[in-house]
């Protein structure tokens, strides 16, 4: 009798989401151009011919009244519009300055990012930065890119 009611309890709620979240799911799965992607974020690390996204302009070393003037290109056939954040992190990972560019729309291989505005940022704190670059899809793609420099 006390089996039963443990069971009513606590094993029939585990069974049936499992029953109906599989199902959902499934139902998911059916419409077009959906898929399951376990590993979401996808990146890209380093500046090459073949990478999906590249830094372009970006120096080894500033003076402190330089800017830092870079722009992005996005070599990924799959991105057409998303959300391209451009974040500057000091030698102790904390954050010296971040901009975000929203809905930048472009056609494949003819646009620099971001798309009608200029990233130019001065630093004037001699030292060792860590620049990262983020591009999130409207399907909440995400490929991204990391690049160091230096402020003398």
């Amino acid at each position: 009798m006390v089996t039963q009611k443990v069971f009513l309890v606590f094993g029939l709620p585990v069974i049936l989401s499992i029953i109906f979240g599989s199902a959902v799911m499934s139902n998911i799965l059916q419409e077009p151009n959906r898929e399951l992607n376990m590993w979401p974020m996808s990146s890209s690390e380093g500046s090459s011919h073949n990478a999906l996204i590249e830094i372009v302009g970006l120096s080894n070393q500033y003076s402190t009244s330089e800017p830092v003037d870079i722009k992005i290109n996005v070599n990924d056939n799959s991105f057409e519009c998303g959300d391209l954040y451009i974040t500057i992190y000091s030698s102790g990972k904390n954050v010296v300055t971040q901009s975000g560019y929203f809905e930048q729309c472009f056609e494949q291989g003819n646009y620099l990012l971001p798309i009608g505005d200029t990233f130019s940022e001065i630093i004037d704190t001699p030292g060792s930065y860590e620049i990262v670059v983020d591009m999130v899809s409207k399907e909440l793609k995400n490929i991204s890119i990391r690049g160091i420099f230096t402020v003398k």
